[in-house]
């Protein structure tokens, strides 16, 4: 099956999990065009993609959406990530906006606030995850500015609790949540939210030339920081807030300003290992 060109895709967290997007949001200007989309790439099958249609004021937009960052039972993270950007390379994706939930190593830091980090630290062993080794990839700035200013512009006119347009993201392997210990680390580094989906993602973006952002619901404090998480809780956020942030989400490709103002695409260079990646 040959992939549908598309300049924006939408990666789909835990956050609007709940939900099926986007067709619990009952938004006019969204269509669905196709649905249940499965490629062969070199690292196996693709997860399921959907090609979305939304309607704009001047021009129509087509996003290329999957759920929960293309993880499946049987499939490891790391082949999961480079299905899914190996998929965004061949629509010609530009621009990629990801969603998840995440715990609040900040103690400032509530259930329900929105951040949208600016920078990212990984602490995860899938460090060598990419599509080719053609790039020397920069993260200076690995997420996006133009996006994020966007983005925090949209949240705070929707989002009824609050939004923060800074924060570094911590990320771990998973699957299981992180130690006390751990935390403790984490906040001592400088780390704000801890959550297991900004690595490779931004890599693999910049890898394929495309701008990366991310808008991440705190669902429960990590670990050791202000008090024990509870179930009930996390059940409740995610159930009771996935529309609102889900809507943002369409909202903001909607509304983004076609041109680019950003330098993303310049942050990847041609290696200078050309001799042993021959």
């Amino acid at each position: 099956m040959e992939v549908p060109c598309s300049e924006l895709a939408f990666i789909g967290g835990s956050s609007s999990l709940s939900i099926e997007v986007p067709e619990s949001l009952s938004l006019d200007y969204v269509q669905v065009l196709e649905k249940g989309l499965i490629f062969s790439t070199p690292y196996g099958l693709s997860p399921e993609f959907k090609l979305i249609n939304i309607k704009g004021a001047e021009e129509d937009r087509r996003v290329l959406s999957c759920r929960m960052h293309g993880w499946r039972s049987g499939i490891s993270r790391a082949d999961a990530s480079r299905q899914v950007f190996w998929v965004l390379r061949q629509a010609g994706v530009k621009r990629v906006l990801a969603e998840g939930g995440v715990g609040a190593v900040n103690h400032l830091l509530k259930p329900r606030d929105l951040v949208i980090p600016h920078d990212y630290m990984d602490f995860s062993m899938r460090k060598d995850v990419g599509l080719d080794e053609r790039y020397l990839l920069i993260m200076r700035k690995a997420l996006c500015g133009d996006m994020r200013e966007h983005l925090v512009a949209l949240l705070e006119k929707s989002w009824k609790h609050r939004v923060f347009d800074r924060g570094i993201y911590v990320n771990t392997d998973g699957r299981h949540f992180e130690s006390p210990s751990e935390v403790a680390f984490f906040k001592m580094a400088g780390g704000d939210i801890v959550g297991q989906s900004i690595c490779p993602e931004v890599y693999l973006a910049r890898e394929i030339g495309a701008c990366y952002a991310g808008l991440y619901l705190v669902v429960n404090y990590a670990e050791g920081i202000v008090s024990p998480w509870e179930h009930e809780e996390l059940t409740d956020i995610f159930f009771n807030e996935s529309y609102v942030l889900a809507r943002t989400v369409f909202d903001f490709f909607r509304t983004l300003p076609h041109n680019q103002r950003c330098n993303c695409a310049d942050l990847r260079k041609e290696t200078l290992l050309k001799e042993v990646y021959k």
